[in-house]
């Protein structure tokens, strides 16, 4: 082949690359040609896209405003499902109070600020000067937003700012006081039946066979008149298995009944229901975070990120052959808090 050092790109040979001149310097290809917006050219699409804006930032006060109706009007019964309703709505008024915001200014970026390239070149650190230059950049930012010659969007921004903040504050508020003693106790106590959850049925000794499990609360919680915030604290999971797999340490050789015991169901990293019992394994499993517990071994922790075992129930067979507690936990049940003692 003959010598194309000097070939065309449609001869083999070195071929200039694009954006390089002639000696291989690059050459700077430079902006793209601006392309104006509708709303730049069409006073009405300005218009429309202002009045758009505005109901975005609407949205976030209509937001704010649902969630404390949720918070405030929606009153707990003693059922699951007024709950349910009210963390709905408690969530769909947060995100729209956060959707609104956040869309809102994203569409009010893209459709009405000035979109113009600007370059700016390195200089020589002044501070007084950088100060002036830097308030000057400030005045000039809040000039091309516009928010001075636009009071509808003006407006509904300062109400969706001013009222997003306040479910937060409302949420903190309600996390107190101490908890106190409140978390010591529940409504189990000696001579308290063991009923299943729901129905509130008595369990007698010989309905819990090898390998079954139920979920218990204490006798006389559905009539309670706080029922959802004793269950939170009293509610049991109930097994029976080989009683020669137990490990009982000392002095809880009599909480059991034949192989049968009885742990709370809340899990002690950050208050899940433990609800999954492994037959082959004796493994009680918590769902939320994996923590794993021995029921052989007192429901000792042996995976996840738990730190203490599952509290246990003591139990006992009354004389109709109903199983009872015989004393309320003998610690605090659910997560570990600052005054646990």
């Amino acid at each position: 082949m003959g010598d194309h050092s000097h070939g065309s790109p449609n001869t083999s040979g070195t071929v200039a690359t694009a954006g390089q001149g002639v000696e291989g310097e690059f050459q700077n290809p430079g902006l793209p040609p601006h392309r104006p917006r509708l709303a730049d050219t069409d006073p009405r699409a300005e218009k429309r896209a202002e009045k758009q804006v505005a109901i975005l930032f609407a949205i976030s006060v209509i937001g704010t405003l649902l969630f404390f109706y949720a918070y405030f009007f929606i009153r707990l019964d003693e059922t699951i499902g007024t709950l349910r309703v009210q963390n709905l709505f408690l969530g769909l008024g947060t995100a729209f109070a956060m959707l609104g915001i956040g869309v809102g200014i994203v569409h009010w970026a893209k459709t009405l600020m000035p979109d113009h390239e600007v370059i700016e070149e390195r200089h020589e650190v002044r501070p007084e000067e950088d100060r002036v230059v830097a308030e000057k950049m400030i005045g000039d930012i809040i000039e091309e937003t516009g928010i001075k010659r636009r009071p509808l969007i003006r407006n509904t921004l300062l109400g969706a700012v001013a009222l997003a903040p306040l479910p937060a504050i409302a949420m903190f508020r309600d996390l107190g006081p101490l908890p106190g003693d409140v978390l010591r106790h529940t409504m189990w106590d000696n001579g308290v039946r063991l009923t299943r959850d729901p129905s509130g049925t008595p369990i007698k000794a010989s309905d819990v066979t090898l390998g079954s499990a139920f979920h218990v609360i204490p006798e006389g919680l559905n009539d309670a008149e706080h029922k959802l915030e004793e269950k939170a604290k009293a509610v049991v999971l109930l097994m029976r298995l080989d009683p020669s797999k137990l490990n009982p340490s000392p002095g809880r050789e009599d909480w059991s009944v034949d192989g049968i015991v009885a742990y709370s169901k809340i899990c002690t990293h950050v208050g899940c229901p433990v609800a999954l019992y492994e037959q082959h394994t004796h493994h009680l499993l918590c769902p939320c975070h994996q923590s794993t517990f021995d029921l052989t071994q007192e429901c000792a922790v042996i995976f996840g990120p738990a730190v203490r075992p599952l509290p246990q129930l003591p139990i006992a067979v009354d004389d109709e052959g109903y199983l009872i507690a015989t004393s309320d936990f003998t610690e605090p049940v659910g997560p570990s808090y600052w005054e646990r003692g």
